[in-house]
């Protein structure tokens, strides 16, 4: 793997000269976890941030009894892990391989170094950290104002602005997941699913879902509709 070039093709790094990925492409550690393996657990030193080169991570939350709630599932282009860099603090939450996947690891101590050099890197990681801060805003919004309905057609249209507008979009966790990361249980979530198809909003094949109706989407998503 040319790493340097691999450093230019991550969003986080993006126009940054040839020289800065030269520097990052020194510090990086490539690694390797199979489907299911942990990554990092809540309370661990943060030590350092991952990029996902190839695959899909799962963050998420435990309560008391055991109960999951999965705060982001990144894909390849997208770091995870880097608050406790600045912060110096330990990781606020589990990050598990859903895949196979390839990591691109940075150890804090000399990204910190790198950045102290190259403020450019911080930069662009700040710009990064909001639009993750402003997702996460939302999350929070969804799980406390609104129905489960509406946090599922605000999600679809998430998914569809992430996946280039497209119509046709693919759920990137299987349903018992995206139950969990939308604060109920599958039985629940397919309950929903088939209302939607019933109102010809959406239709709903295993994890691929068309819309047919974006506007109607839109005002369950706002709560200017209920799907009854």
């Amino acid at each position: 793997m040319d790493m340097t070039a691999q450093m230019g093709k991550i969003p986080l790094f993006d126009g940054l000269p040839e020289d800065q990925l030269r520097d990052l492409a020194s510090i990086a550690i490539a690694r390797h976890f199979a489907a299911g393996r942990t990554i990092f657990s809540e309370g661990e030193p943060g030590d350092g941030f991952y990029v996902v080169m190839a695959g899909r991570v799962k963050i998420f939350k435990l309560s008391p009894d055991g109960k999951e709630q999965i705060l982001h599932i990144f894909g390849p282009g997208e770091p995870f892990g880097e608050v406790p860099v600045f912060e110096g603090r330990p990781f606020p939450a589990h990050a598990i391989a859903l895949q196979d996947s390839q990591m691109c690891f940075l150890p804090r101590r000399a990204f910190v170094e790198l950045i102290e050099k190259n403020p450019s890197l911080a930069l662009n990681m700040l710009g990064i950290l909001s639009r993750r801060l402003r997702r996460f805003t939302q999350l929070v919004d969804d799980l406390s104002l609104k129905e489960v309905p509406g946090r599922l057609a605000a999600h679809l249209l998430y998914l569809s602005d992430r996946q280039r507008g497209q119509d046709q979009i693919v759920l990137d966790v299987p349903k018992n997941q995206l139950a969990s990361m939308l604060g109920t249980i599958p039985e629940t979530l397919s309950r929903i699913l088939t209302k939607m198809a019933g109102r010809n909003l959406i239709r709903s094949d295993a994890r691929r879902i068309t819309i047919l109706d974006r506007d109607g989407l839109k005002e369950l998503a706002d709560g200017l509709k209920r799907l009854a």
